[in-house]
């Protein structure tokens, strides 16, 4: 059974694709994960946040005694000299360093941040490093309500425009679902380089204890019925767009592989269901796509993908319209009856 694919221009042995999660954070679990059988793994996130942090430190030091003797840079830590990288930086380089030479399956980076500036710039350290692509995670969320939509926008072109400049390798954007018209911002994601569409980042929301009166940051693994709405959005998108398209969110079982297949990814990626079941889940999950396969008759993943996507001739707005009116029929005809005595 043939399942290789490509994806940002790489060649995989599976579409199935280890996604960001502390699943990846040392190069025992790195390794682990190669041998679980996915096809390739993105590591854990560097932040903006703990780059710039480290940075300010750094120069904080450096600053408080640059006027003394020229011999007492010699005194500083590497960490703390202006031209050394913070420490969360080089422990991220060494594991790249490290875990690409050991395993068979191409090593994504992931750069996670929601400004403007010089935090991108160690997208080409990473790819220095031996990472075979980067995804940028753009967390941003907007909390001033005077933001201007076309802002945030904006700012997500911007900084794939930034990261573009400095790496020569593969470049993938995780994209949330908020955004006023996706469609448009995919393509003007995809207009300004992006080589993968990631489709979609879930925001973790803080919550509300109404017993201890506190607020409260939440951590909840995915679940199979997220998925309807990146699918969807896949269905859209596929064709539509250069970019390779990545799907995440949802995915449990081999038939969620599937089904994110069919609907127009090139790769389906997973951690909830790997951190929930453990790595080996993930060669279950591959070998009931397989198994499918076999059940279908079918030899390739290119007789599955995109084969249930929105026809390119088709006008989506009545589509996505005509669903909608389907589904509230349905469930009038399903629920209708229930509660009357």
């Amino acid at each position: 059974m043939d399942l290789t694919t490509r994806y940002l221009g790489l060649d995989l042995r599976n579409p199935l694709v280890a996604s960001a999660s502390p699943l990846s954070v040392s190069l025992d679990r790195v390794l682990a994960l190669a041998d679980s059988g996915v096809g390739a793994i993105v590591l854990y996130s560097l932040f903006e946040e703990e780059v710039n942090r480290e940075e300010l430190r750094d120069l904080a030091i450096v600053e408080a005694h640059e006027h003394a003797f020229g011999e007492a840079m010699s005194y500083f830590p590497s960490s703390a000299r202006p031209t050394a990288e913070p420490s969360s930086v080089l422990r991220y380089l060494r594991l790249i360093e490290r875990a690409a030479s050991g395993i068979d399956v191409p090593l994504i980076a992931s750069l996670n941040g929601s400004t403007e500036g010089g935090w991108t710039r160690f997208a080409r350290s990473m790819q220095d490093a031996g990472a075979a692509a980067i995804e940028l995670n753009i967390y941003f969320v907007p909390g001033d309500p005077r933001t201007p939509g076309r802002l945030v926008e904006d700012r997500h072109v911007e900084i794939l425009r930034e990261v573009k400049e400095s790496v020569s390798i593969p470049v993938a954007v995780k994209l949330s679902p908020h955004f006023s018209s996706l469609g448009e911002m995919a393509l003007r994601l995809d207009e300004a380089g992006a080589d993968g569409l990631v489709l979609f980042n879930r925001f973790l929301h803080p919550d509300v204890d109404p017993e201890r009166m506190v607020v409260e940051p939440g951590v909840v693994l995915s679940r199979p019925e997220e998925a309807r709405l990146p699918r969807s959005w896949i269905a859209i998108l596929h064709g539509q767009v250069r970019a390779s398209l990545a799907a995440t969110t949802g995915v449990e079982r081999a038939e969620d592989v599937a089904a994110y297949l069919l609907a127009g990814a090139d790769v389906v990626m997973t951690a909830s269901a790997l951190l929930r079941h453990g790595v080996q889940h993930a060669a279950t999950l591959v070998q009931g796509l397989e198994d499918w396969l076999v059940r279908k008759e079918l030899t390739s993943l290119d007789q599955v993908r995109g084969r249930l996507a929105v026809p390119a001739d088709t006008d989506v707005t009545a589509y996505e319209r005509a669903g909608y009116v389907a589904a509230l029929q349905r469930g009038r005809d399903t629920y209708s009856s229930l509660g009357i005595r």
